[in-house]
């Protein structure tokens, strides 16, 4: 109960309750010190004039009277005369004296304090005003073990009645916050749990019922999310269905455009002019199908395996890339170069990050085309990271591809283009917990960035 949010505002309310109570304490024991002090000088005043009514009066009665106002001696001072009326022995000498006429509030309260925590027992002497006018000023001398026993005793009665104050106060609020808060807030969690058990179920999203404005905004928010979750879901599942029959039919054409591909074979090597002028296009257009189709089910197995951390040399993994990349460049004029330390070894899987670096160079090559420019590979690290960066000096991206460069089937840059090769080596640099990023593109050529992390890939995740 007591780590619940209505057992914790139980013990807060308590707390600070008690805390306002020990603000009000301090006034209030300095205001009965004050008070116990006139109180005393006013009995002494009714003593003294007893005696001014009878100056006869004996020894033992005049005793008495100072025993009852709790004082040791009396002077009252009337006509600028002073005159000590009452006395008697005093135990100790004089330590300390107190004028009531000039004492201010912090002043009553310092002194109330000192009182309160010094226990050694001590005479006073006490300066007031004598009730209605009955002079210039009254004085009496006593013993401050009283005194500190009577503010003891008031204090604890006051501690007591806080105590009690805090408690009632706390199980009013205990009640109230539960019913208006804790209790409303259960009940979007059992929303919650309800929906999460079964989400694409409509019926179970919470209907905002909540009196609180605040707990109605937050059930509300609730609804529009589980809302378009739900649809979201719904989505979801339609787009796997539609996932499953597109791989069926990528499947199927594929067989079917290879067994295609087999023909075109046989149409190449037709003599008849128009045959041999459409041949390579027919040619071109069934390779594009195929590796649409090929491409199509390799994303959508969603089957790539972690990376087999490994430390490889960059420069033999960018030297095998080039291997390739030169078979593809033929007639053309494009120049391959890299800067990269042979003693740079990063850590990676040694296969995907060819296929990284042999997408982005392809794409390099390809953008290029027979218009013939450079494509550089340049490594660089720091304490935190290896940085490869991959620069070609084509013609840029189009505004299109850039919206969607790392998006399947959207980020495509040449014409018949899936756009998949940007989105696989994005994923494939994410297992490793590093990033694919677009330095810059333009009519000066186009850049890509490949960070890989030094540090643990899940830190970088």
């Amino acid at each position: 109960m007591l780590n619940s949010l209505s057992g914790r505002f139980l013990i807060l309310t308590i707390i600070f309750v008690m805390l306002a109570e020990v603000v009000i304490f301090v006034p209030s024991i300095a205001r009965f010190r004050e008070d116990y002090l006139l109180s005393r000088l006013e009995r002494a005043q009714i003593a003294s004039l007893v005696l001014l009514a009878d100056d006869m009066i004996d020894a033992d009665l005049e005793e008495e009277l100072l025993r009852n106002a709790e004082v040791f001696n009396v002077v009252l001072r009337r006509d600028e005369a002073r005159q000590l009326m009452l006395s008697s022995p005093m135990p100790r000498p004089i330590d300390h004296t107190f004028d009531l006429r000039e004492a201010g509030p912090f002043m009553l309260i310092r002194d109330a304090m000192i009182r309160l925590y010094d226990t050694d027992p001590h005479v006073i002497r006490v300066i007031g005003n004598p009730v209605r006018e009955a002079g210039l000023l009254i004085e009496v001398t006593m013993e401050t073990a009283p005194l500190r026993m009577a503010m003891l005793d008031y204090g604890v009665r006051i501690l007591q009645l806080s105590l009690l104050i805090s408690v009632l106060t706390a199980a009013l609020l205990f009640f109230a916050v539960r019913w208006l808060l804790v209790k409303p807030i259960k009940s979007v969690v059992d929303h919650m749990t309800s929906y999460a058990a079964s989400p694409e179920d409509a019926r179970r999203i919470i209907q905002p019922n909540a009196a609180v404005s605040e707990l109605r905004e937050a059930e509300e928010a609730l609804q529009s999310m589980q809302t378009l979750l739900t649809a979201a879901l719904k989505q979801k599942d339609r787009l796997a269905q539609l996932g499953g029959a597109v791989a069926r039919v990528s499947h199927d054409l594929r067989n079917i455009l290879t067994s295609a591909q087999l023909f075109t074979d046989r149409i190449e090597m037709s003599k008849d002019p128009v045959v041999q002028r459409m041949a390579p296009k027919l040619v071109n257009s069934i390779t594009r199908a195929v590796n649409l189709c090929e491409s199509t089910l390799a994303f959508g197995k969603a089957e790539e395996p972690a990376p087999s951390l490994n430390r490889i040399s960059l420069e033999e993994l960018v030297n095998d890339v080039f291997a390739s990349e030169r078979l593809s460049i033929g007639g053309n004029d494009i120049t391959l170069s890299y800067d990269i330390a042979p003693e740079m070894r990063v850590r990676a899987d040694p296969e995907q990050l060819y296929r990284v670096v042999f997408n982005l160079v392809r794409n390099a090559r390809q953008a290029i085309g027979t218009a013939g420019g450079t494509i550089a590979v340049i490594a660089t690290e720091t304490s935190e990271e290896w940085m490869i960066r991959v620069n070609d000096s084509g013609p840029g991206l189009p505004a299109r591809a850039q919206e969607h460069l790392f998006t399947a089937f959207q980020g495509g840059v040449r014409k018949g283009g899936t756009g998949l090769g940007l989105a696989i080596a994005a994923e494939l640099i994410r297992g490793h917990g590093g990033k694919l990023l677009l330095d810059y593109t333009g009519k000066a050529g186009t850049g890509f960035s490949i960070c890989l992390p030094k540090g643990n890939v899940t830190s970088h995740l």
